[in-house]
């Protein structure tokens, strides 16, 4: 165990810059838990901080990251269900349980929810204090770095189940970084057919290596593969994980009548839609934002069962002494999936 006083944090300090210093090590409070973090991946969202481009949101010195796994280290007054060394992923949302949504169970899409890594201190440190309610425990025999891609994950069957996604039915997934990777895998592990349209020859060579139908995007027009791929019936699902204006465009022409669309990327400006597709077939368009309590249970036990090919979506490893210098990596695009850093030195 790493002693309090040699642990460090990574603070994003505003300019691309980031800074190595001694973590603040906060002993919990009354509902709180602190935690000895092991492994935390580098999050889109991340990286939309370390650009600048969340200046407003964040409170610099920041402590970025949420998608971790660690170990219980102390708890605080009042907290059960856990004991000092319990192995644990953090759900790192805190709503605030009075709101219309909280009180209508959708407490995940909370009025005024705080999201940990982002409106408050983050995982890129050794030690990390958090409330109870977040905890999730993790099997005996998953490993730690594996443990870090449950939040991930819990993105992709959030967004799976939103779309009501059923045994034999033909998932599109526009996008494949990791998020869109995911959803193909989970996607897949569900019974469906699934085809993944993606730009990056890194991304498209892995995800042919995992045994996903690809489609090249910069050489291949993907409604007529879509047509022939279903018998001229159109997908099932539509997953669109690009964030990109075409793969907005491209989205509405692609699902049967009935079918569904599902946008995961967060856009920051408001898209052209077509909405005579909507009318002329019928879709449904389904929001799905981050996750539900069920949605990281069903996570960890898929990172559990062995079943998807995780480790192989694991690019590099940093320390968190080299914090930046993953940032810089993955903002070059090239090859990169999911990039993990050691927190616990």
């Amino acid at each position: 165990m790493v002693k309090g006083h040699e642990m460090k944090a990574a603070y994003y300090q505003g300019k691309r810059t980031i800074t190595i210093g001694p973590c603040n090590v906060e002993p919990p409070k009354a509902g709180e838990v602190r935690l000895n973090v092991a492994y935390c991946g580098i999050c889109g969202t991340d990286l939309h901080i370390f650009h600048g481009q969340m200046d407003k949101r964040v409170k610099i010195p920041q402590v970025m990251g949420h998608e971790m796994s660690g170990e219980v280290a102390e708890l605080g007054p009042g907290v059960k269900g856990f004991a000092v060394g319990d192995r644990v992923v953090v759900r790192p949302l805190w709503p605030c349980g009075v709101c219309a949504a909280c009180r209508s169970g959708y407490s995940h899409v909370c009025y005024r929810l705080k999201f940990l890594g982002i409106d408050t201190s983050g995982a890129f440190q050794g030690s990390w204090t958090v409330p109870a309610h977040t905890l999730h425990r993790l099997p005996t025999g998953v490993s730690m770095e594996l443990a870090a891609l449950v939040e991930p994950t819990a993105v992709a069957c959030h967004d799976v189940r939103i779309a009501q996604l059923r045994p034999g039915e033909a998932a599109v997934v526009i996008g494949g970084g990791p998020i869109g990777m995911l959803i193909a895998l989970v996607a897949r592990d569900r019974g469906a057919r699934v085809l993944i349209s993606e730009v990056n020859p890194y991304r498209l060579s892995l995800a042919s290596g995992l045994g996903l139908e690809v489609l090249d995007a910069r050489s291949e027009d993907l409604p007529p593969r879509v047509e022939s791929w279903t018998a001229q019936a159109g997908a099932d699902v539509v997953f669109e994980v690009s964030g990109s204006p075409a793969g907005v465009e491209v989205m509405t022409k692609l699902p049967r009548a009935g079918g569904r669309i599902v946008p995961v990327a967060i856009f920051s400006e408001p898209q052209k839609v077509d909405l005579f597709r909507f009318f002329w077939r019928e879709m449904k368009l389904l929001g799905a934002r981050v996750y539900q309590e069920e949605d990281f249970e069903r996570a960890i036990a898929l990172v559990a069962s062995g079943k998807l090919p995780l480790e192989k979506l694991i690019s590099a490893r940093f320390s968190l002494e080299q914090l930046g210098a993953a940032l810089e990596q993955m903002e070059s695009g090239g090859q990169a999936m999911k990039i993990l850093i050691n927190c616990s030195g």
